[in-house]
């Protein structure tokens, strides 16, 4: 487990290698690649891959599997569908960060969400907000972000609520994260900055602001992890959303829907609390056991097992939760409104 107080710099909870540093072994080879609560190093490193190009991870493509809701092309990736190091999906697009830096977004783009400024370079991690209504057509605003390797914050797509504006000084940044409309970055010296839509608390970081190590933006909600493994919720919290079943102890990566919230703990078993309803949001399939990641869209989840395969909970009513056959060699996980996103 992380220890009480580090002195945090970027990609100082990973080792030479994309590493982190106190977690399981089996965890740490994907640790870097949680989307929703994205602890950041450089994501240029290949995934796992030796020095020896003749070794089966190093020949691995990295292509983009999509799966749900697919009704404005967020299941379409254009171009060459290779060398993407995470995904991860707005309300109605899709983004795909290369091992290169550069950045390939599909989808609706009525918003410009997809319009990634140029240069088109050096990234390092991707998240993507809008509205998620409860069952599409997704047309509504979406936004995306993108952190550079200079750990500054880049955004574009809808800004009707100010989702975009990063608030000055722009730097220092080392995980970001973003839900409906707001949005949230992770400072190297474990605070937490949140600016947009603030209707219900979402951007008003609880004091005391520090010794933050990773985030997740829900739609109006907001989770942070702690260095001593504890997490804070803030926002609206009308379904329990923002109350961590106790013992609130040893998280290590979170991730946020619209009334649902989710934390990994590092024995590798998931805590899902807020909204169940009857399609079983919060019921953590068995055996609970062997995650090294988790993903939460609109109403379901999707955690990657160390094993290499995806188990999928929760609204299923376009088969979000069902990962493509055969369900293995997946490396990286993500979730759109009503879609799911993996890398094989």
């Amino acid at each position: 487990m992380l220890d009480a107080k580090p002195k945090i710099q970027s990609g100082e909870l990973f080792s030479k290698g994309g590493k982190m540093k106190g977690a399981p072994n089996h965890f740490r080879r994907f640790a870097l690649l949680i989307p929703g609560c994205i602890t950041v190093v450089s994501l240029t490193v290949t995934l796992g891959c030796s020095d020896d190009p003749t070794t089966p991870s190093q020949v691995k493509s990295n292509t983009i599997l999509v799966w749900g809701n697919c009704g404005e092309g967020q299941c379409e990736v254009p171009g060459r569908n290779a060398d993407f190091v995470a995904v991860t999906g707005g309300s109605n697009h899709s983004l795909g960060l290369k091992s290169d830096g550069s950045l390939v977004a599909w989808g609706d783009n009525n918003y410009g969400q997809c319009d990634i400024p140029a240069p088109n370079t050096d990234f390092v991690a991707i998240a993507a907000g809008g509205e998620c209504v409860p069952s599409p057509p997704c047309d509504d605003p979406c936004h995306s972000l993108g952190l550079k390797a200079d750990s500054t914050i880049v955004s574009w797509g809808d800004n009707s609520m100010g989702q975009c504006d990063v608030p000055t000084p722009n730097a220092d940044f080392v995980a970001i994260g973003a839900k409906g409309f707001h949005s949230l970055g992770l400072k190297s010296d474990g605070t937490i900055v949140a600016w947009g839509d603030n209707g219900y608390g979402q951007c008003d970081v609880p004091a005391p602001n520090e010794d933050f190590v990773a985030i997740a933006a829900g739609r109006f909600h907001c989770l942070g992890v702690k260095s001593n493994g504890t997490i804070v919720a803030w926002g609206r919290s009308e379904y329990g959303e923002c109350d961590v079943p106790a013992p609130n102890a040893n998280f290590v990566a979170v991730a946020a829907g619209r009334y649902l919230s989710l934390g990994l703990k590092a024995d590798s078993t998931i805590v899902a609390w807020g909204f169940n309803g009857s399609d079983g949001r919060t019921e953590v399939p068995a055996p609970n056991a062997n995650f090294i990641a988790i993903a939460t869209g609109e109403a379901h989840s999707i955690a990657l097992k160390a094993d290499s395969t995806i188990v999928g909970w929760g609204w299923n009513y376009l088969g979000q939760c069902n990962a493509p056959l055969p369900n293995a060699d997946y490396v990286a996980i993500g979730t759109g409104c009503h879609h799911s996103l993996g890398i094989k």
